[in-house]
């Protein structure tokens, strides 16, 4: 049995606030609220994406170093360059990228045009339903596992009923300690 495919498509935002790097932070805080979200994504004059601004980065680039929001750019305040990924990747594959970039969203973007934004928010929403998925695969395997337990170990001969099959072949619970079948 193998395990659904969980795709950074299947689980990511997809309507994302949008702000022009040349505008000021307030829009950008402004579009936050009104889309009840934590991050706007930074674009070009073309409409690329260019940065991202979340509330931390407002909280400690701006109000931390007493500047306005009326005066400062996006540009000025933005995380840049993204931290991107494809909307066909594993959600596994997101999980990864955020660990080792230390970040708790990244910009999804297909063929680089912008498509979403995956948050650690989104993965945990899913969170029930891959434990679930895992706890039934693994239920399966362990109830195969048990249908073919007892017989001679084909190693040393003797009866077990406890066989688990090893690179092929069936062995008790002492050969499989010792032994390595060899191809």
């Amino acid at each position: 049995m193998s395990t659904p495919k969980i795709t950074v498509a299947d689980v990511m935002t997809s309507e994302v606030a949008v702000v022009r790097a040349d505008e000021k932070v307030r829009k950008a805080a402004v579009l936050m609220d009104r889309h009840g979200t934590g991050c706007v994504i930074v674009t070009d004059s073309q409409g690329r994406p260019v940065g991202i601004i979340t509330e931390r980065d407002v909280v400690s680039r701006l109000v931390a170093k007493g500047l306005s929001a009326d005066e400062v750019t996006c540009r000025e305040i933005m995380t840049s360059p993204l931290i991107t990924i494809e909307p066909q990747a594993p959600i596994t594959a997101a999980m990864d990228k955020m660990v080792k970039s230390k970040v708790r969203r990244l910009v999804v973007l297909d063929r680089g045009k912008l498509v979403g934004v995956v948050t650690e928010r989104d993965i945990l929403r899913v969170a029930p339903a891959l434990i679930e998925v895992l706890t039934s695969k693994r239920e399966v395997e362990e109830s195969y596992v048990k249908e073919v337990q007892a017989g001679y170990c084909e190693v040393c001969g003797e009866w077990s009923d406890d066989l688990r099959e090893v690179n092929g072949h069936f062995l008790c619970e002492e050969c499989r300690g010792e032994y390595v079948v060899s191809e």
